[in-house]
Formats: structure tokens, sequence, C-alpha cells
């Protein structure tokens, strides 16, 4: 938990340095912020609401009121019958959202810079906490790289095709199993745990995310990992209200009240933007080399388990 907490103080400091504010959004929200996440639902004096998965409308609607670079830290709940190592039902979400002036790469530098700050510092202002957990869960120090290390999903498909795997039309997600192989091959050719993975095919992607202009089966969109395991998602983000009312279409999303009002903060003018959002428990369950995500939480939630 100290560690936990030392994350959590890591990640505000870096960024209120590069200008960041903290702000506090809704987690009783009138429909999905998440589209393909499983949602908890409840009633709100006669009608159905549902806990939050994510702040993600509200992070961008903090972009169209002129709120250039916002996070929060926060409670994420998932409604996910999943009973891996390294799922929770509910979590605590660090999230960040900024406007961008040329390129959504200005995003991974500011979320590369935060990463950094957070490995350098764990490793020398908690050097003792460190020194007893390593004492049962042995891990070493995350190594990475000066400037962010990039690499576009073209690329890692032929990472991967190389490693043995089939991976088809190179349009589907990626499993646990590839996560881990590319992993491993781009600690070999590039030196370095932490990296990004840019350009996730777009049907893989939620619904406000950009599709690349120059070929929109893709999109500005990434994930980035520790040791081969995701740790952070993100990308530019749809501020065109009438695209993403079409791909809010395409993807069958049924536009209720919340996306509306969402669609309609964008008609007044938005500036582009980009963000991401990590889970506080993953990035402390990978970097301490922990054997499951729940021993990263003091009070885990899971499919089985709702006490204490």
């Amino acid at each position: 938990m100290r560690i936990q907490s030392a994350v959590c103080q890591l990640f505000r400091e870096s960024l209120y340095q590069q200008g960041f504010i903290e702000i506090h959004t809704p987690k009783l929200i009138a429909g999905e912020s998440e589209s393909g996440a499983g949602v908890f639902t409840t009633d709100y004096f006669g009608t159905t609401a549902c806990l939050a998965q994510s702040p993600q409308l509200y992070k961008q609607m903090a972009i169209s009121s002129d709120l250039d670079r916002v996070f929060e830290i926060g409670p994420v709940f998932r409604a996910e019958n999943s009973h891996t190592r390294r799922h929770l039902c509910e979590f605590t979400g660090l999230d960040l959202e900024m406007a961008i002036h040329e390129h959504y790469m200005e995003t991974l530098e500011v979320v590369h810079r935060m990463f950094k700050h957070i490995f350098e510092n764990l490793e020398t202002r908690y050097k003792r906490e460190l020194e007893v957990i390593r004492l049962q869960y042995e891990s070493e120090p995350v190594v990475f790289t000066e400037e962010p290390c990039v690499l576009h999903w073209p690329e890692a498909m032929d990472i991967l095709t190389e490693e043995g795997f089939d991976m088809g039309d190179g349009l589907g997600d990626l499993t646990g199993a590839q996560e881990l192989a590319l992993g491993a091959a781009v600690k070999n050719k590039y030196g370095t745990d932490f990296f990004m993975l840019d350009k996730y095919p777009s049907d893989i992607r939620p619904f406000y995310t950009m599709p690349d202009p120059t070929d929109d089966r893709y999109s500005n969109s990434y994930d980035m990992f520790i040791r081969g395991q995701e740790i952070c998602s993100g990308a530019q983000r749809c501020h065109d209200p009438e695209l993403v009312t079409k791909i809010i279409e395409k993807k069958g999303i049924e536009m209720g009240d919340g996306l509306k009002t969402y669609i309609e903060s964008f008609r007044h003018g938005v500036s582009p933007h980009a963000g991401a959002g990590i889970g506080l428990e993953r990035v402390v369950f990978l970097y301490l080399g922990l054997d499951n995500v729940r021993k990263a939480s003091m009070f885990p939630r899971d499919p089985n388990r709702c006490t204490p």
C-alpha cells in the first residue's frame, strides 16, 4: 500500500509540473462511458443509472470547457465476469486528458515523462520499501528509454509473425501470450521494458477514438506496456461531432441522453485532444512482480468478492 500511495503521489507531481489541474467527475452516470466494457447498473429514483467505467466523457468535456490539461484519480467499475490474475471489478484509475497543438505524439511524450518520473523516484525515494517487498517478490527496476519507444501496429504484426504467431489479417486484438512475446522481442531489439504500441485497428477501439486520417482501418490510439503487459490505454479523441456520431451509429451504440450531451459539448468548439487511462493496481502489480493484481489492492473487488 505504501508503493500504491507513492505511485499516486508521483503521478500527481509529474502532471502538476507539466501544467495539469486535478478534476473530479461523477461516478453515477446515465449511460455507458466505455463501449465493450461491462457496466454495473442501479436504480436512480425510478430511472437506471450506471457506475462509471471511466471518467472518459467528462475528461473530454473538461477540455471543451477550456481546461487544457486535466487529470483525475478515482474509482473505476467494470462488470466483467473475469477471474484472471490481472482483472478487478473495481480499481483506481489514473486518468489524464490534454489539448494537442500539432500531433497526438505530444500526449505520448507527456505520459512518457510521467512514467519516467514514477519509475525513477520509486527506486530512489522508496528504496527501503522496495527492498522489503523484494525479499518476498523478486523484481528488478523497470528499464526504460530516455525518449518514448513507440512501435506502430504493422511493425508489431511483423515481429509477432517472426515469433511464430498467425496474425491473420492483422486487424484483431492481441492475446495475452502475444503481448508477452512482443514485450520480450522489444526488450531484445530496443533494450526497454516499457514501450508504447501505436495505431491499433479501429474496430477494436472505443467509439471516441480518432480514426487514422490516412487509413481508417487503423486509429490514432495506443497502449503502453511493462514487460509485455498492458498498464495504460489511450488515444487521440474524435472531437468532430458529426464524425463521432457516425462512429457511434456504425458500432450500434444507443444514443442516450449522456452521449447527446457529450457530443453537444463539442459543437461549441473544442481543441483537438488526446489522453490516457492507467490502472493503479495493475501498475503496482507489474512493477513489483506480484503474482496477482489483488495483492496490489487493500480491499479487492472481483466476481467472487464484495466484502470486507
